[in-house]
């Protein structure tokens, strides 16, 4: 509860575990004071605020509680952790960030989760942060894999900022459906009858559909990566932790239509300016030449899936499509191709009855 304290008009508040300091004046508004009594930051508000002049708030961003949530964050935003993340990476987690330290406490408290102590933290306070996104799981489970990302960082031997990680001991929620839509092959087929072999949108539809790689490698493939009838190239995403190396043969009717197509100096696909796509960019770009094609529910992503799919459907086995796609694990390729193996499983399964027949046949024959 907050308590007056020796000076005039000066309460002191430590409700949740920070220590504040506000002037509070009957027909005044109530003003917070920074520092501490005593600074000569303290004194020069707090004797602006007896003589009644308004205190207007600091401009500028705010400055952070030491050993706080917020505070935390802020030095974990300037370790190399933090740093050897790719740009986009860094920049949507720490949207991620923001959006979680400016959430209150409770509902309808002015207390935000930026000034909770690292003390006080616990696996119930993030499951709270979790669960306030519990509507879109995606979104939840990135604030688990922030937090946890932070509080790993927080308690390494050569930080100790924290004891434990509470973020650990949170589940991610469970992921609804398969996520981005596969394309079926009568989808790839009306996006090809729209976007004729020699266009832009072909190119960038054979290039993701033969390599079975994401948006952010196919807008750097250029004919730098070709040698020997092959694509040679460094995947994009963990090439700073753990970079992966590929060579994959170059299909040839993906040879043909990058042949028939106007492509760049440095990259096959380039915007109108003639520069490179970001991978944003391409997202939007592509976006709109599915929306073109009748197909506002394909997407970029869902074509590397389609890739895989076609090559269960075609027999590869696990490993043969994780040395296309570059996969560590079959847990994303078994998801990307359980419905091209249930297809085929079943596909065998039905045969079975052949034999059947053939005793039957066998049997009524005798008679």
């Amino acid at each position: 509860m907050p308590k007056k304290f020796a000076k005039k008009y000066v309460i002191e508040d430590r409700t949740d575990g920070v220590l504040r300091f506000y002037f509070r004046k009957r027909g005044q508004k109530k003003i917070r004071l920074p520092g501490v009594p005593g600074s000569d930051e303290f004194n020069e508000a707090y004797y602006i605020a007896v003589n009644g002049t308004a205190v207007e708030e600091a401009r500028g961003p705010k400055l952070s509680t030491k050993n706080s949530l917020r505070w935390l964050c802020e030095q974990y935003f300037q370790s190399s952790e933090y740093k050897r993340l790719d740009q986009r990476t860094r920049h949507v987690r720490k949207l991620i960030i923001e959006h979680m330290w400016a959430e209150p406490l409770k509902k309808d408290s002015t207390r935000l989760f930026e000034d909770m102590p690292i003390a006080a933290i616990t696996a119930k306070a993030v499951r709270v942060l979790r669960d306030r996104k519990a509507e879109k799981p995606e979104a939840a489970n990135s604030r688990i894999k922030a937090l946890r990302a932070i509080f790993a960082w927080a308690c390494k031997s050569d930080v100790e900022l924290m004891l434990t990680n509470p973020a650990r001991d949170v589940s991610f929620f469970a992921q609804q459906g398969d996520g981005y839509h596969s394309w079926t092959e009568d989808e790839i087929a009306k996006f090809e009858e729209k976007h004729k072999v020699g266009t832009k949108p072909r190119l960038a539809l054979a290039l993701m559909l033969y390599t079975g790689q994401r948006r952010s490698d196919i807008i750097l493939f250029g004919r730098q990566h070709l040698s020997n009838g092959s694509l040679k190239f460094t995947q994009f995403k963990g090439r700073k932790k753990k970079p992966i190396t590929l060579e994959i043969p170059v299909h040839t009717k993906l040879q043909k239509i990058i042949d028939a197509s106007p492509v760049g100096d440095l990259t096959f696909l380039v915007t109108e300016f003639n520069k490179g796509f970001t991978a944003a960019g391409f997202g939007n770009w592509f976006r709109k030449q599915c929306n073109a094609a009748g197909l506002p529910h394909c997407s970029a992503h869902g074509l590397r899936k389609s890739a895989s799919a076609r090559l269960a459907e075609r027999g590869a086995t696990e490993k043969q499509i994780m040395s296309v796609t570059g996969h560590t694990t079959s847990k994303e390729v078994s998801r990307y191709t359980k419905a091209a193996n249930q297809k085929l499983l079943a596909e065998s399964a039905i045969s079975l009855f052949d034999d059947i027949d053939d005793i039957d046949e066998r049997s009524e024959g005798g008679k």
